[in-house]
């Protein structure tokens, strides 16, 4: 690249960034510009991003949440998308529609139980809402119970079902919901009652830290919900399609849920899609109206054609061998980077490739995600515990790559320790 090149390259990265400033986020421009982040979405390929000047590549260990479960810019699905575009397009809801069929039979045979029917949305918020209509209108209950600490969505029901901090700023939000902690079954047995219609968990809880549910707790829940004609909603946007190293995270646990919401990785980075599975017993809430629930969006012709090869990638049992030798891999590398880094780097918390790194205390998450930035990780803290950092990488990564993240990570944790101990002085 010559030094013109190099200078028209900065002076439309700097551009970009006064445009974002000034149209899209304020507050975000200035945040990422406080802590030296100017990074700005350029090329991407598998498991890196590459800013947009050229002079800086990530390494992905966040994944938008699993949205990049298959890396960026599959060439298989870019494929598969183009000769799409030459057949169908988005696709008109109201209308008996051959590529939701297809798809909607697809997640039926690869769901336990009898989860035979699929309603497409757009987003894993959109899905939320929906579960919740469905539970509310089968069971004739209006409670919803939900964890605290976790995260089902920014739209308004799954909103509610969420932290106040993430409600209370936009003003009143629906009524009917409550938050128990998670893990306790017995704190959720007490706040159940005769009203309530659900209870919606994510397997593992992204945003509350990765946390690994107790022995026996989903079983515990599962069959408190069953005795009580309680919905159970098991939230998989996350941990659904092979994160966990299997097909569904519940299938640890040995339980069925009532319904289960999908997203993120479904769109396999490329067009989104998510989606609400419920039993068969529950699809009797539309038949008086079928068209009572619709998504303009939802299952477009275009992502259920997507989606349906993110679904025969992702259940293949070598696709899922791959993420467990991964996991294995990953498993023993962060057990040496914590025998390195004792007073920092406390605990691992793992299921398959859904990991978490329990750090010192809260001000070590967004610490070591600026570090990580600074050598060449993209990976974000909990936000509903900064003292855990998200570490999720694609699940199609080589296993000759683990070694060098790791050693990444080893450096961002030596630069993470000298940067919290210079942050601890000044704050003493």
């Amino acid at each position: 690249m010559t030094p013109k090149e190099k200078a028209d390259r900065a002076d439309s990265k700097k551009r970009i960034m006064e445009l974002f400033r000034d149209h899209v986020s304020s507050g975000k421009a200035e945040f990422f510009k406080k802590y030296g982040m100017d990074f700005v979405m350029g090329r991407r390929e598998g498991p890196f991003l590459w800013d947009m000047d050229g002079r800086k590549r990530l390494f992905n260990l966040h994944c938008n949440g699993g949205v990049f479960n298959l890396g960026h810019r599959s060439s298989e699905l870019i494929k598969l998308l183009k000769e799409s575009l030459e057949e169908v397009d988005i696709g008109n809801h109201h209308l008996i529609s051959r590529e939701r069929a297809e798809l909607a039979f697809l997640v039926s045979q690869l769901m336990p139980g009898n989860l035979d029917y699929t309603i497409f949305g757009v987003g894993g918020g959109e899905a939320v809402d929906l579960a919740f209509k469905i539970a509310r209108a089968y069971t004739g209950k209006p409670k919803i119970i939900s964890v605290r600490g976790g995260y089902h969505g920014h739209t308004g029901l799954a909103m509610a079902a969420g932290d106040e901090k993430y409600r209370s700023p936009f003003g009143p939000t629906a009524s009917g919901f409550i938050q128990v902690p998670f893990g306790d079954s017995d704190a959720l047995f007490a706040a159940a009652g005769k009203d309530t219609a659900a209870v919606i968990l994510e397997t593992v809880p992204a945003t509350l830290g990765i946390v690994i549910p107790p022995a026996g707790y989903l079983e515990s829940v599962r069959k408190f919900c069953t005795g009580n004609n309680i919905i159970l909603i098991m939230d998989e946007v996350q941990t659904g399609l092979g994160r966990t190293g299997r097909l569904w995270g519940f299938e640890h646990f040995g339980i069925i849920p009532d319904i289960v919401v999908l997203g993120k990785g479904m769109s396999g980075g490329i067009y989104p899609i998510s989606a609400t599975v419920i039993g068969k017993p529950l699809e009797s809430v539309f038949h008086a109206d079928p068209f009572i629930h619709i998504s303009t969006f939802g299952g477009s012709e275009i992502g259920c054609r997507v989606a349906r090869r993110v679904l025969q990638i992702s259940s293949a049992p070598d696709f899922l061998a791959h993420v467990n030798s991964l996991s294995l891999k990953f498993e023993a590398g962060v057990t040496m980077l914590m025998k390195k880094h004792p007073e920092y780097l406390k605990g691992f918390r793992q299921l398959g490739l859904m990991m978490g790194l329990k750090l010192a205390d809260e001000i070590s998450g967004p610490v070591l995600t600026k570090a990580a930035y600074d050598n060449d990780l993209l990976m974000l803290y909990a936000n509903n515990d900064p003292s855990v950092c998200q570490f999720l990488p694609p699940l199609v990564m080589e296993e000759e790559q683990v070694d060098w993240v790791i050693d990444r990570l080893d450096k961002a944790l030596y630069a993470a320790e000298s940067m919290r101990s210079f942050l601890m002085q000044g704050v003493k």
